[in-house]
């Protein structure tokens, strides 16, 4: 497992962010790997990496499970999949003392959502096949890495040849923890002054489901067309 830091501490947007992703993952362009980026953000980040690999785009799509009354903190995540994968972050369970009538209701939530979303970006498109392939993992930034962590548990048990996980800026303690799911993980700033993912992008404006859908569709039209 590797973790590289770069002489860059910002981004100018998320395509910067992934050509330069790009540059550590070409040992990989021969690999057929496939490339699984976390919407929405990720998917812009991921196509970059997709492009210059020649590789198969598609999205992970996880949720986080807010706490009661404070939807933005994570006491949790959980993943699509026929068996959805959830990742709990016991000691804040424990702390607010959330009941379970309320962890069973927001993870219903939260797959009705992740259901609608795989709907939009997917289509009748099936999954994409991970068993046997080099799987690398996207997203535009780690902040907490509860979505992530759990994103590594549910591609651990479709059995990946080789699963990467390769993300522009993570604080350094929470990526070192990550980088023990995966056989190879590579973060390009690991700054010891971490407050938020957007802190290290000139340009980080929010990302829509219409610009994921583009791009979505235009990374299954190349692969059609023969290739990047």
């Amino acid at each position: 497992m590797t973790a590289m830091n770069s002489s860059w501490d910002r981004f100018q947007n998320r395509q910067d962010a992934g050509r330069q992703l790009l540059r550590r993952l070409q040992a990989h362009s021969l690999q057929d790997p496939l490339i699984l980026a976390l919407p929405r953000g990720g998917v812009v980040v991921g196509f970059e990496i997709a492009v210059g690999l020649n590789a198969e785009l598609d999205v992970l799509i996880a949720r986080k499970l807010g706490a009661p009354g404070q939807p933005e903190l994570a006491i949790g995540a959980v993943i699509d999949g026929k068996n959805p994968e959830t990742i709990f972050n016991e000691s804040l369970l424990k702390a607010l003392h959330v009941p379970r009538t309320y962890l069973e209701e927001e993870i219903k939530n939260q797959l009705e959502e992740i259901d609608r979303r795989k709907e939009k970006y997917r289509g009748r498109h099936p999954d994409p096949r991970i068993a046997d392939r080099v799987v690398i993992l996207v997203d535009d930034g780690i902040a907490t890495g509860a979505t992530v962590k759990a994103a590594l548990a549910a591609l651990q048990r479709r059995k990946p040849a080789r699963l990467i996980l390769a993300v522009p800026v993570a604080p350094p303690d929470t990526f070192s923890a990550l980088s023990g799911e995966v056989d190879e993980a590579i973060c390009l700033v690991l700054p010891g002054d971490f407050q938020a993912v957007g802190q290290f992008y000139d340009d980080f404006h929010p990302v829509g489901d219409a610009e994921v859908i583009q791009l979505l569709e235009e990374a299954r039209r190349r692969n059609q067309d023969g290739g990047f």
